[in-house]
């Protein structure tokens, strides 16, 4: 019995190790990259923050007024995203969420994007949107649905996707994140106003097109969101 005792002992560990092992994983990156250094001094700490001393912590540090203001949409998309991350409140750091405000004029658009740390779940507050994302190669499936105030729709991490205001009034919309820091890259921006610019040769060869319409999409001024 003693040895049978035994042999259930090394088993239950064994398979807790291999538990531990199968589950884990590195933590989710929040910048875009981290290049590693060996000599303390050449290295920034990661995400930019620091932690500051608990005991010091203030209710400012976990407070940001003005959400109800609306963002200025007179750009060429008609449209304005006002971020609440890290960057906004302090208290968010490694608590892993966030949100953001978008305003959008009559028929504007919030252009397709990706968020590459977080998933979006986003509620009209006003407004209809109709919005959508697109699923990975090779099935590409676009998925959509139209929105009206008080409707939710998620948007998976790191799938493109979009917004627009199908009406002739404004539209609000307030979405979180699953991240403190989820990031954006709107496609066009990326593509077209990469600084400096992609090669004229490899953007008409993607795109199928003559190098004098890459030209042309290249100097268009691309609106930040």
């Amino acid at each position: 019995m003693k040895n049978m005792g035994a042999q259930f002992l090394i088993v239950t560990v064994f398979l807790a190790l291999a538990s531990s092992l199968a589950f884990a994983s590195d933590p989710s990156p929040l910048q875009d990259f981290c290049v590693a250094v060996d000599e303390p001094e050449a290295a920034l700490f990661v995400n930019g923050k620091f932690c500051k001393d608990p005991k010091l912590a203030t209710a400012e540090d976990f407070f940001l007024k003005g959400l109800d203001v609306a963002g200025n949409t007179s750009n060429k998309v008609g449209s304005n995203v006002t971020q609440v991350n890290v960057a906004q409140i302090a208290g968010l750091n490694t608590l892993g969420v966030s949100l953001a405000r978008i305003d959008f004029a009559p028929y504007g658009l919030n252009p397709p994007h990706t968020h590459p740390r977080a998933t979006e779940i986003l509620t009209v507050l006003e407004g209809t949107l109709y919005v959508g994302f697109v699923t990975s190669n090779p099935e590409n499936r676009l998925i959509t649905k139209v929105l009206n105030k008080g409707d939710v729709f998620v948007f998976p991490i790191g799938l493109i996707h979009f917004q627009f205001n199908t009406g002739h009034t404004n539209a609000v919309a307030i979405s979180g994140f699953s991240s403190q820091n989820p990031g954006v890259i709107t496609i066009a921006n990326s593509v077209f106003g990469s600084k400096p610019p992609i090669s004229d040769d490899v953007l008409a060869k993607a795109f199928q097109v003559e190098k004098n319409v890459v030209d042309y999409l290249q100097a268009q001024f691309w609106v930040n969101n």
